[in-house]
């Protein structure tokens, strides 16, 4: 198994992500891997870690993913694996509900959401997000 570690879906995925109408409520799971450094692009805090850096999105998110209905499972740092082997580790794991995946979209329109996604990319080297649908 190949795997490749992103910040920001394809315009491909989006679409097809999105366009699943019927969905209804999901659990997206995020497997987080972040960047030794914060890289901001004014050049702010170069003393920040990585994990500094996404722990200020990480905070002021809630507000917004609760904005859209939703709210934050679970979220803590990866501590080992007992089964599988990957390349390189994970760093974190969060676990988020939305009520749909357009809720998701809302979020992300948001000004305020806009306004703390800078704190992702500083901190972000990468990171997988899996959509689960919750069993009744």
């Amino acid at each position: 198994m190949q795997v490749v570690n992103e910040t920001a879906p394809r315009p491909e995925v989006i679409a097809g992500f999105f366009g699943d109408a019927d969905h209804g409520p999901m659990v997206m799971v995020n497997l987080l891997k972040f960047k030794d450094k914060a890289t901001y692009p004014d050049g702010r805090d170069p003393e920040l870690t990585g994990r500094e850096a996404y722990d200020r999105y990480g905070e002021a998110v809630r507000a917004c993913l609760e904005s859209v209905g939703g709210h934050v499972v679970y979220h803590g740092p990866v501590s080992g694996m007992l089964l599988g082997q990957v390349e390189d580790q994970w760093d974190a794991v969060a676990l988020a509900w939305y009520p749909s995946p357009q809720s998701m979209l809302q979020m992300v329109a948001l000004p305020e959401y806009q306004a703390i996604e800078i704190h992702r990319y500083a901190g972000l080297a990468g990171q997988l997000n899996i959509r689960t649908k919750p069993q009744a």
